[in-house]
């Protein structure tokens, strides 16, 4: 059987484990919770978040430590829902299970299967066993629905078979729902070919303008504000204009020869960095006005490091923190956190502004996506950042999710592998 990429963090495996897998499923929350969720649908609601109450369901019914949605695009999947033991893989982009499920409605994965692209195989009794389930839709797989076990004395029979493919069922109804999720094609070469080109075109644009506003920024201030800067203040704008040039040919460079390589976009050498570190000095090269709302009381000094790119962290930081910028009141702070786990070292960053709609959680990482025409009005662009932010991560083995914060506003998570 082909290697299935769908582990969880250890750390949160291990956290709030279930003792056994219950005999049986739970039918009366089965019943109770697919009514819901199927009331719902019928009122019109947005698929994500009914997708949300499906793995969530999936977990209650059949007693795992976490379930899971992964949504199949062109060439590849990606965890849009998930709760339990797998709530850090929001946002994760796995291998898509295709050949496997097309034989078989539902699977059990057993830890010899599983393989995490981070840091190998992990010991077989730190893995639980995975029963995964297929969504169709007219035809077309959109995704599997899984859930997790450990320390089950048995394997999942069919009662907890038939439970997962019946949920997997419901799940595949939201992508035929006039209101419901987008289902992609299965044209991948292609799909990964035009989005090769994309890329190409979206970084050009984005990376060069990113030291490109820098510098015209810190230039207009020695320009307006010579006079009333002191000597240490006009040398520390001349640094930050030196060191953003520099990075602008560097870039210029990068992208050149790039262009003999189908769109094939590269960065420094990969390597161990201090994350922390690399944060507070992408953050002192951010404009003044958003450097002063950020609050910075959440960087622990002494977290492993992240393996990846450190120069991308100021492009990936730019992005999300002007974003928080855009969309949250300008007298409300936008918060940097960072901390770590067995496997990966994460930052957020987080607002309090009107808050991502569960809808959108994705969409906002799609080309050229702004929201609503309101938004377009308000904040204009090209709806390329947060594209451009996931291609970032994603080449650095990492992974990006949006979602909504509780008490109101958006929280923006990258997650990197350690180093």
């Amino acid at each position: 059987m082909a290697k299935i990429h769908h582990s969880p963090c250890r750390k949160l495996q291990k956290r709030g484990r279930l003792a056994d897998m219950p005999q049986r499923p739970d039918y009366t929350a089965l019943t109770r919770g697919q009514l819901a969720v199927l009331d719902r649908i019928n009122a019109g609601a947005p698929g994500v978040a009914l997708l949300e109450d499906v793995v969530r369901l999936a977990r209650e019914v059949l007693g795992g430590a976490g379930a899971g949605f992964a949504e199949y695009g062109p060439g590849h999947g990606r965890i849009i829902a998930a709760c339990g033991s797998c709530a850090c893989a929001l946002g994760r982009r796995v291998h898509r299970a295709d050949d496997e499920l097309a034989r078989h409605r539902s699977l059990l994965v057993t830890p010899n299967a599983l393989n995490d692209e981070f840091t190998g195989p992990l010991g077989a009794e730190d893995v639980p066993r995975v029963l995964a389930a297929r969504a169709d839709a007219g035809g077309t797989i959109v995704g599997a629905l899984y859930v997790y076990f450990t320390d089950a004395a048995e394997p999942p029979g069919p009662e907890q078979h038939s439970v997962v493919e019946l949920l997997a069922t419901v799940a595949g109804r939201l992508y035929t729902h006039p209101n419901g999720l987008p289902a992609y094609g299965d044209d991948a070469e292609l799909a990964r070919r035009q989005e090769d080109r994309d890329l190409f075109v979206a970084v050009t644009s984005h990376e060069l303008r990113t030291p490109v506003t820098v510098i015209k920024g810190y230039a207009d201030t020695l320009t307006n504000h010579w006079d009333s800067l002191d000597e240490c203040g006009r040398q520390e704008a001349v640094r930050v204009i030196e060191a953003r040039a520099g990075e602008l040919a560097r870039l210029v460079d990068r992208l050149l020869a790039a262009t003999s390589e189908e769109g094939e976009v590269g960065g420094t050498p990969p390597g161990p960095f201090d994350l922390v570190e690399a944060l507070r000095q992408a953050v002192e090269e951010l404009p003044a006005d958003l450097r002063r709302r950020l609050v910075l009381d959440a960087l622990p000094a002494d977290l492993p490091k992240a393996y990846g790119d450190r120069a991308s962290l100021a492009t990936i930081l730019t992005e999300l923190a002007t974003n928080a910028d855009k969309y949250s009141p300008a007298n409300t702070p936008v918060e940097l956190h960072a901390e770590a786990d067995e496997l990966t070292v994460t930052f957020r960053v987080c607002d309090r502004g009107a808050g991502i709609r569960p809808e959108h959680v994705e969409r906002a990482f799609e080309r050229y996506w702004q929201g609503e025409s309101g938004d377009r009005r308000r904040h204009p662009g090209a709806g390329l950042g947060l594209y451009l932010v996931r291609r970032i991560v994603e080449r650095q083995r990492g992974w990006v999710a949006l979602r909504p914060r509780e008490g109101g506003g958006t929280l923006a998570e990258v997650r990197l592998p350690r180093g």
